[in-house]
């Protein structure tokens, strides 16, 4: 779906009286709109349209439907699957829309605009003694409509759910302008479908996500935070589950960075140590947070309890022969060292000239096993690719990233559709937080079941009839297998 020259005119005329002549942006004045983060993706906008408020995303939609051009959501451009891919479409940028509109913290929620920086609304909640716990390495440019519109997950999910369980409600514009406001702050409201569920995910093909009601937390009065070398991958869930027993639940990360992980971050980062004075094949990071002041506040010596309890329990642990080492945040600035390694995983992902992302989720005691498989298909299909995996081991969502050894695009689907196979046998799921976008499409036609994506097709044309919103992004042409 293309405009053509004798339609661009009066439909940017349009969009310039709408909006502002200064925030319709063209030809060299959208570069920075020209590609995503992880340059895998190059194109051409018509335009970049960047209203301010609600009402100029709706008159936006508007004139897009009559003019029957494709509008593509972006937001802060950090995703990994190529949902911004927007030749010749209007990017629609939510980027002005970056108001707090309300904090309320003795009911413990946040309205804001959607485009909200994530880091700022950690700063917000922060000052008054609150915390959103949605947090990533690309926290400082995310917005939080795209955070919404992926369903975000990151590295708490542990213990607080991803993006859709941190979401109270929603104000939507559909394609057709409409303002759909779904911004109830209840904890209940059953009467019928919810229908904010239905965006959240659905990466802007449905409609954009202009605001959101966000659920705050109590912000951890103290952290302990450690880097534990577990004796082999199989032992790491044990070492989960005694924590969580031990702590009541206390645990707000647990991450898996193997030894290759480790010699990349230390071959890239200038400044990088190791984790320990010894190499380790199977290194965790863990994070307890207490909100209560007996967990928080330091004794007579000075040693926080909650700091002392996770010591007590790593010894415990390593008498039992699951830990054989461990190293204990002392102060901020150990704990900060800790959380660069772990958070510098996506920089060292793009540091190959090919790579192919994979995203899964899987039951946390099937991590290893789908590890030792895939690494030995990948090395039938490609001998000489390398992987690349980090872990949000919490939740069993596994970053496999492959290096392959050349740009072979059947090889590269190859591999992916190796994993996948991997992934379905074990009882997981391709796709675990970065989105459909493009580059899973394929995924899409070849995992899911027909009447799955119908129904998909047919909320789709319920929502956006003309097909403006997103086209060829998550959901699958009729028909397809493979690449789309």
């Amino acid at each position: 779906m293309q405009l053509g020259e004798a339609g661009r005119a009066p439909f940017l005329a349009g969009l310039r009286d709408a909006i502002g002549p200064e925030h319709v942006l063209t030809g060299a004045d959208t570069v920075r709109w020209q590609g995503d983060w992880t340059g895998a993706y190059r194109w051409a906008p018509l335009a970049v349209a960047r209203p301010a408020d609600t009402a100029g995303v709706a008159a936006t939609l508007r004139l897009a439907s009559a003019h029957d051009v494709p509008v593509v959501p972006v937001s802060g451009n950090t995703g990994l699957s190529g949902g911004t891919l927007a030749e010749g479409a209007l990017m629609l940028s939510l980027d002005r829309l970056n108001r707090i509109r309300e904090l309320r913290p003795a009911a413990r929620t946040m309205v804001v605009d959607a485009g909200v920086i994530l880091s700022d609304i950690h700063d917000a909640a922060a000052a008054e003694g609150l915390v959103f716990p949605l947090t990533f390495g690309a926290r400082g440019s995310a917005q939080i409509g795209g955070c919404l519109a992926t369903n975000a997950g990151g590295s708490n999910v542990v213990r607080y759910g991803n993006a859709r369980a941190l979401c109270l409600g929603l104000e939507v514009v559909l394609a057709s302008g409409e303002v759909l406001d779904l911004m109830s702050d209840l904890h209940k409201d059953n009467t019928g479908p919810d229908l904010r569920q239905l965006f959240i995910g659905s990466e802007g093909i449905l409609g954009v996500i202009t605001a959101a009601v966000l659920k705050l937390k109590p912000k951890p009065r103290a952290y302990a935070t450690a880097m534990v070398a577990a004796t082999r991958l199989a032992d790491a869930l044990p070492v989960l589950n005694r924590l969580q027993e031990e702590t009541g639940g206390m645990v707000e990360a647990f991450e898996y960075m193997p030894r290759g992980y480790i010699e990349e971050h230390l071959a890239h980062i200038p400044g990088a140590r190791e984790p320990f004075e010894a190499p380790h094949d199977v290194n965790l990071l863990v994070e307890l947070g207490a909100t209560a002041p007996r967990d928080a506040a330091p004794g007579p010596d000075g040693a926080v309890p909650i700091v002392t309890h996770l010591e007590d329990v790593l010894a415990a642990l390593m008498e039992d022969g699951l830990v054989l080492d461990a190293t204990v945040a002392r102060n901020d600035a150990q704990r900060a060292e800790m959380w660069a390694r772990r958070e510098s995983a996506g920089d060292l992902t793009v540091t190959s000239d090919f790579l192919i992302i994979n995203d899964v989720a899987l039951p946390l005691d099937r991590v290893e096993t789908f590890l030792s498989r895939a690494r030995t298909r990948v090395d039938e299909i490609d001998p000489g690719a390398r992987e690349f995996v980090v872990a949000h081991l919490g939740d069993g969502n596994v970053h496999y990233t492959v290096w392959p050894t050349g740009p072979d695009a059947a090889t590269h689907e190859t591999i992916r559709e190796a994993v996948e196979d991997i992934v379905l046998e074990l009882g997981g799921s391709f796709s675990a937080e970065h989105g459909i976008g493009t580059s899973k499409l394929g995924s899409m036609a070849r995992r899911k079941t027909p009447a799955a994506l119908d129904a998909m097709r047919r909320v789709k044309a319920a929502f956006d009839p003309g097909g403006v919103l997103n086209p060829g992004k998550v959901i699958p042409p009729r028909g397809a297998r493979g690449p789309c």
